[in-house]
């Protein structure tokens, strides 16, 4: 199984937003054959809490101007480890101390990487 192409939608928009904050280090799993409830992991990094707080912020907002809600959200009063769910989609949005420590990658190592796209593209504006 593979993601659905909306998941792989929401990705490139949480993606570019993920970049408009300066996140670091994003990188997409598909997902969707080891879990049922959904398609996509999409991990980044910011460099302090308040950087993973304004991270999460703005993938929350671009995707709630898209149409969609999250299902989910933890770990935003800490800003260590921020997790989204959209249903097709989980954001974690990770501290970089913690990002190492936890090792999402690793733990999913079996699951293709989705390359991301351009974020000019996906945004249709230029990086602010």
């Amino acid at each position: 199984m593979t993601a659905t192409e909306r998941a792989r939608e929401l990705l490139d928009i949480a993606a570019a937003a993920a970049d408009s904050k300066q996140a670091v280090d994003l990188v997409a799993l598909d997902v969707s054959g080891p879990l049922p409830l959904t398609d996509v992991f999409l991990i980044a990094s910011g460099r302090n809490e308040r950087n993973v707080i304004a991270i999460a912020g703005e993938i929350e907002d671009k995707l709630i101007e898209h149409g969609v809600k999250p299902l989910r959200r933890e770990g935003r009063a800490e800003g260590r480890w921020i997790l989204l769910d959209f249903g097709d989609i989980v954001v974690h949005v990770f501290h970089e101390e913690d990002r190492m420590y936890y090792s999402l990658e690793r733990l999913w190592k079996d699951c293709p990487v989705i390359p991301l796209t351009d974020r000019e593209e996906a945004t249709g504006a230029a990086p602010a």
